[in-house]
């Protein structure tokens, strides 16, 4: 999700309650934990079908592991297809879907804090369920929603891409955690934050942006049946996760770099200058497109889900 950034009058949810209940916290409440409890399930089942995807993104980005690459013209060109061969010639076909555990435990209550986050943020801007947002009310709704759960699963966000690399050994999550905190400490534990947020954010406002503006774009008809309308929202979701992903790219390789090599990468700039150095421009679109299939086809589908979920439990 993620890490998702998408949001609109589409599922904007209704907190209307009972009468009894209009003087208690239920009013305030109760609708916010319902979109957190949608989002997290919505969460789950796109977190287990793309995670051989994410894996291969972190591997692509750090090229010296596990990467038996095949040689044209004397050139090593260690690719997306030759990692995902390598990897289930290595580890079977369980292997790709390494870091399982991390990716659920920061992926679902991410996804579940970022829809119930917007949910609450919409509602202090006093926006209904009828009022489409603007252009800059969706980046800004996007970037603060995402920031908020990006700080609060950060030590997640750091064991996940251990995980996934292969550099680390841990045998499991709370091992990690209490290894990384031994050695490292908190800096251990929160490493890489900026280029998270510097990633993850403007992903969520841009995402929120290209999907809130393209689905204003579409004929209202369009979205009057359950089917029709989940299928533009699939597809509204995967034209705002290309956009998004493209231009966040830059700071994902720059985060895998300083949570792998904190010693090495103590700062965004140092990691820059190396990627730069080592690879050039191109270095900073490495992994770009498995992890522009995981975002783009994670954050549609669990978007597609979350829309079905809420209006199935009333929250519409």
């Amino acid at each position: 999700m993620s890490q998702l950034g998408a949001y609109s009058n589409g599922w904007a949810i209704d907190t209307a309650v009972p009468v009894d209940l209009q003087n208690s916290n239920d009013k305030d409440y109760h609708p916010v934990l319902k979109a957190f409890l949608a989002g997290s399930f919505s969460g789950t089942f796109s977190t287990i079908l793309f995670q051989p995807l994410d894996l291969v993104k972190t591997r692509l980005q750090n090229p010296s592991q596990h990467v038996v690459a095949t040689a044209v013209n004397s050139r090593i060109q260690p690719g997306m297809i030759t990692i995902f061969a390598n990897i289930i010639r290595q580890e079977q076909i369980a292997g790709l879907w390494r870091g399982m555990v991390p990716s659920i435990a920061r992926c679902v209550p991410g996804v579940g804090l970022y829809f119930s986050s917007l949910h609450w943020l919409k509602s202090k801007l006093g926006k209904t369920r009828n009022q489409d947002l603007g252009a800059l009310e969706a980046i800004g709704l996007g970037v603060v929603a995402r920031s908020m759960s990006g700080v609060a699963l950060i030590p997640m966000t750091v064991i996940k891409t251990r995980y996934e690399s292969g550099v680390y050994k841990y045998n499991s999550l709370s091992g990690a955690l209490k290894a990384i905190y031994r050695a490292e400490g908190i800096r251990g534990l929160s490493c890489g934050l900026g280029p998270t947020l510097a990633r993850d954010a403007p992903f969520s406002g841009l995402y929120l942006m290209f999907y809130t503006q393209t689905k204003q774009a579409l004929p209202k008809e369009w979205l009057q049946t359950p089917t029709a309308a989940s299928v533009m929202h699939f597809s509204c979701g995967i034209v705002a996760g290309i956009a998004a992903s493209l231009a966040t790219n830059p700071a994902d390789v720059l985060k895998t770099k300083m949570q792998l090599y904190p010693d090495k990468f103590p700062n965004a700039f140092s990691a820059a200058v190396y990627v730069h150095q080592t690879y050039g421009v191109k270095g900073y679109f490495k992994g770009a497109v498995p992890r522009m299939l995981r975002r783009t086809l994670m954050a549609a589908m669990a978007w597609t889900v979350f829309e079905e979920i809420t209006r199935s439990i009333g929250l519409k």
